[in-house]
């Protein structure tokens, strides 16, 4: 199955309540999941794949810390073996207000829905990049008619 994105923009959420890019706020016990990824992108652009941010993600938040490369290995196939969400249901595109680009070696970056450069990206101006939008907040009621 292929995890990664390529040359890919994912805009934010119709139903985005933020106007602007906005950080994802800690809990009581701890880093949040959106916190997590919001750090690991925002200081480190363009180093992470999609599969590389959604495991290092879930390492972060559970607190693990492999003893060895043999446990990583086991740790990430477990990870993987099941059905994850991909970063359209992020909350940084649903709620936060942050696009993410993902570059033709499906590396991931942060943009702010307020800046030029996410416009850019959002309008389809920039050649090569498919534009999708972050899955809605709410689902839309579907009526019989």
């Amino acid at each position: 199955m292929e995890w990664n994105y390529y040359n890919t923009f994912i805009a934010v959420a119709p139903d985005c309540p933020v106007d602007c890019g906005t950080v994802p706020p800690d809990r009581q016990g701890g880093m949040t999941k959106p916190r997590i990824e919001f750090e690991l992108l925002s200081k480190q652009p363009y180093t992470f794949t999609q599969k590389e941010l959604l495991f290092e993600v879930y390492m972060r938040h559970k607190g693990f810390v492999p003893a060895d490369e043999a446990e990583a290995v086991r740790l990430r196939e477990e990870f993987f073996a099941k059905p994850k969400a991909c970063m359209r249901a992020s909350m940084l595109p649903k709620k936060y207000g942050w696009g993410i680009h993902f570059d033709e070696a499906g590396k991931a970056a942060l943009f702010p829905v307020e800046s030029p450069a996410y416009r850019e990206f959002a309008e389809g101006e920039k050649n090569g990049v498919q534009v999708v939008a972050a899955m809605r907040n709410k689902r839309e009621s579907v009526r019989e008619a």
